[in-house]
């Protein structure tokens, strides 16, 4: 699958937005208003997990090669994973929402 292929909007399982997909060349991943993600992925970006489940965001931590990061966990499995804060000209992350994180 190409990378523009993989690079694309949703509509936000949880809040119903509508998401655009990033343009400075990352993967969107989940949802910037609501910072809800999907648990889709076993390894990031297989789209393997048979779960499915809505990754409720819970936490934010810091890496010193990734920067700041979304912890999230799957309300259905319980499984936590992070992604990067995404920065974008066009739809950032909600910072209101990642400072409840915190």
């Amino acid at each position: 699958m190409s990378r523009s292929n993989e690079n694309q909007g949703f509509l936000c399982e949880n809040c119903e937005e509508r998401v655009l997909p990033l343009n400075n060349g990352s993967y969107r991943n989940h949802c910037p208003f609501c910072l809800y993600s999907l648990h889709v992925d076993n390894k990031p970006g297989d789209r393997k997990s048979l779960c499915q489940g809505l990754m409720k965001p819970i936490g934010v931590k810091t890496s010193s090669k990734k920067g700041m990061q979304i912890v999230h966990q799957c309300i259905i499995c319980g499984e936590s994973k992070v992604n990067k804060i995404a920065v974008d000209d066009l739809q950032s992350d909600n910072l209101d929402e990642v400072i409840k994180l915190m």
